[in-house]
C-alpha cells in the first residue's frame, strides 16, 4: 500500500489532474472522511494539515506527499537543515515568499541605515536564514493568519508571507518589497519508503514526471 499525504485546498484540487494523468483517480474527494481510497487498490490518500505534511512524510504516516516548497523548506529549517527528498517539481500552485510592509514605511531605508526590524511570519525559519544573510538585524514575531493586520495595527513593521497576485496587500495598503524565493508544490519522499517501496514508487514518479512534460 502507498500513502499519499495531500491537503485539502488548492494544492488537492491542482494535484488531482496530475494524478488522473497517472492513471490514479481519487474516490469520495468530496466526503469528510480523512482516508481515501483511489481506484487503484495499492494507494490511498490521507489528507492533513499543510504544515504537517513533511511531518506525516518523514515520519513515515505517509511514503509520499504534496506540499509547497515553503511549509517543505520550513520544516527542514527547524529540523537541523536535513533536506528531505523532493523528486519532482509538480509546478502547481506557484506563489512567491515576500517581504511587504505598509505604504509609507520607507523599508530601503531601513536596511541601508541598520534599523532593527519587527517581522510578523510563521515562516520563523526561513525569514531569519533570509535576513541574516543580508545582514539585516530582525525581531521576529511569530503569527498564524492574518498576517497583513501586523503593520497596520503596529505589531511589526514587515510580514513575510505567500503572495500570489497581489490583491489581498493591495487591499490592506500593504506593498511588495522584496521576494525570498519563487513557490510551488512539490512531491516528497519518505526515503526508507524510497529503498523498501522502489518497485510500486517508480512506475507512479514516472506518470507524474510524463504528465507534467509540454
Amino acid at each position: 500500500m502507498l500513502t499519499l499525504a495531500l491537503s485539502k485546498g488548492r494544492i488537492f484540487d491542482d494535484t488531482l489532474p496530475l494524478l488522473k494523468a497517472a492513471g490514479i483517480e481519487v474516490l469520495e474527494a468530496d466526503s469528510r472522511a480523512l482516508i481515501l481510497p483511489t481506484n487503484q487498490p495499492g494507494v490511498r490518500v490521507v489528507l492533513v494539515r499543510a504544515s504537517d505534511v513533511p511531518t506525516y512524510v518523514q515520519h513515515g504516516g505517509a511514503d509520499l506527499g504534496v506540499a509547497g516548497l515553503d511549509v517543505l523548506l520550513e520544516h527542514e529549517a527547524h529540523q537541523g537543515g536535513t533536506p528531505m527528498l523532493r523528486p519532482i517539481d509538480l509546478k502547481i500552485a506557484r506563489c512567491r515568499l515576500s517581504v511587504a510592509v505598509r505604504k509609507g514605511f520607507d523599508y530601503a531605508a531601513a536596511v541601508r541605515q541598520g534599523a532593527r526590524i519587527r517581522v510578523a511570519t510563521k515562516y520563523t525559519g526561513l525569514a531569519r536564514q533570509h535576513f541574516a544573510d543580508k545582514g539585516v538585524h530582525v525581531d521576529l514575531i511569530k503569527l498564524y493568519g492574518s498576517m497583513e493586520l501586523a503593520p497596520l495595527t503596529g505589531l511589526a513593521d514587515a510580514i513575510v508571507d505567500l503572495v500570489s497576485t497581489g490583491s489581498t496587500l493591495k487591499a490592506n495598503d500593504l506593498v511588495e518589497v522584496e521576494t525570498l524565493m519563487p513557490i510551488s508544490s512539490q512531491l516528497v519522499l519518505n526515503p526508507v519508503s524510497a529503498r523498501l517501496k522502489r518497485d510500486a514508487l517508480q512506475p507512479l514518479l514516472q506518470s507524474l514526471r510524463s504528465s507534467l512534460q509540454p
